[in-house]
């Protein structure tokens, strides 16, 4: 187990963030672990034959099965709310070749051979690494990144709302079963790491959301590297789906279009989203989110210039009533 002792500081400085690199390094092990992330297998047979074409050996002995341990630098903790993929590689081609050492020096046994010689020649080395990530990133995770964000900011949302309304403690709260929290620690259970870590007060922790952990949790506490913990965000489940189910109940109360609506919002989208994953009009969906937003069953929220909808907690509850919601992760 991995405990984290926070001083009121620490609390005040935790913080989310998106990660990229994160998600190509869970992606990898979910490739090669496919029964133990069935939510994914969907997305494993979408791109299992386009990725025959990729070369990305070096990435792949780099994240082994089980993972009990990923290189830092290459899941580095994001340092910004929501970094873009060359940002993350310009930070990790810049990682001195020392630190790359230290990071491979934690496998346990020999190193695989493409490891090994990155070891041996880190510039080299990371360099192939960066242009396995870009060919890999571009067939694996780039065509679904969008969805992903949103997944990721509905996260973000929903942890600000429990905290609004019960404090700091809060939102750790049903963070992930192996999370739990008490008495100013954070503790997380890992199968095979165990460490005591006391905060200094200055950095805080930083929470990763990645839909690709499901159903893991993963921490970085090795300095020099920031405290970080990445979980996967509620509603990874409906990730994938092509379609959701609409609770008959509440669609004989609500009706269905608006019992549809409610549905898709377990994780955040526009209006312009909703009427294309519905095929309702735009003018319809806006008059039907209006009415929502009255009841109190939607929560409207801008982010930058879009302006996202999502469904309230009175809303989690009256689909959890009606029938299957589609949004448990």
């Amino acid at each position: 187990m991995l405990t984290l002792a926070f001083s009121a500081q620490d609390v005040a400085l935790t913080r989310f963030a998106c990660s990229p690199l994160w998600e190509v390094a869970n992606s990898v092990q979910v490739l090669k672990e496919p029964g133990e992330h069935a939510v994914h297998l969907p997305w494993v047979r979408q791109v299992r034959g386009r990725l025959a074409e990729v070369g990305f050996e070096l990435l792949g002995q780099l994240v082994p099965v089980p993972t009990v341990y990923t290189p830092d630098f290459l899941t580095p903790v994001p340092q910004v709310w929501a970094p873009s993929l060359e940002e993350e590689l310009a930070r990790l081609v810049a990682t001195e070749p020392e630190q790359v050492r230290v990071d491979l020096d934690r496998f346990e046994g020999p190193l695989p051979p493409l490891v090994a010689w990155l070891r041996a020649d880190p510039v080299a080395g990371l360099a192939r690494l960066a242009g396995e990530v870009r060919a890999y990133w571009a067939v694996a995770v780039e065509p679904y990144w969008p969805r992903i964000v949103r997944l990721v900011e509905g996260e973000v949302l929903r942890r600000a709302r429990q905290m609004s309304v019960g404090g700091p403690a809060a939102l750790f709260e049903d963070l992930h079963p192996r999370v739990s929290w008490g008495a100013g620690t954070l503790r997380v259970e890992h199968r095979w790491f165990a460490a005591d870590r006391v905060l200094d007060g200055e950095r805080g922790l930083v929470l990763v959301p990645s839909v690709f952990a499901w159903p893991g949790v993963y921490s970085q506490s090795n300095p020099p590297w920031q405290p970080g913990l990445v979980y996967p965000p509620r509603g990874v489940a409906t990730l994938w789906e092509r379609s959701v189910p609409v609770p008959d109940g509440l669609a004989g109360v609500l009706g269905r279009a608006r019992a549809l609506l409610l549905a898709e919002l377990g994780a955040p989208a526009s209006t312009t989203e909703l009427a294309e994953r519905t095929g309702l009009s735009a003018p319809n969906v806006s008059h039907h989110l209006t009415a929502l937003r009255g009841a109190g069953l939607v929560a409207r929220h801008r982010t930058g210039r879009s302006v996202l909808y999502l469904r309230t907690a009175v809303a989690e509850s009256l689909l959890a009533a009606g029938g299957p919601d589609g949004g448990a992760g």
